[in-house]
């Protein structure tokens, strides 16, 4: 019975997709194991972004604060105050992108392990920090211009 062409074909056809569906396996886990890297490195990157736009809020306060302090003027007082609402401008901004970038990597982990496909955003965190960023550069001179 197994002389015949019909279970000779199913044979070879089986043997034949066995290698093909292990290594295809292979293929998908290193997909999804680089695609995992990707995710990290991207998340890395937006750490230090953020690390950066506190740090300069930051640096920019202390800035302004020597300079108010060296020479006690209005005009000095005035820019320390807008100093100050830049930076923490600038702080709360790199903390935002901080947190929103961790919720982004876990979410984008949680759907690559549950095999679900990825979701492109209509507002990326890029687009938004670069609005937001525009904002706070905006506020701050409005504030220095309107005293």
């Amino acid at each position: 019975m197994n002389d015949t062409p019909i279970v000779k074909a199913s044979l070879v056809g089986a043997e034949q997709a066995d290698p093909r569906t292990a290594l295809a396996k292979d293929r998908t886990s290193f997909a999804k194991f680089r695609t995992q890297l990707a995710l990290d490195r991207t998340t890395l990157a937006w750490i230090r972004t953020a690390l950066t736009m506190a740090t300069f809020g930051f640096g920019t306060v202390g800035f302004f604060r020597s300079l108010r302090q060296a020479s006690p003027t209005p005009a000095s007082a005035r820019l320390h105050a807008t100093a100050i609402h830049f930076g923490v401008g600038l702080i709360v901004l790199g903390v935002a992108a901080t947190v929103l970038s961790g919720i982004g990597h876990w979410v984008a982990l949680r759907r690559l392990r549950r095999d679900e496909p990825p979701v492109l955003s209509r507002w990326p965190l890029s687009l938004m920090v670069a609005m937001l960023l525009a904002v706070v550069g905006l506020a701050s001179l409005w504030d220095l211009l309107s005293r």
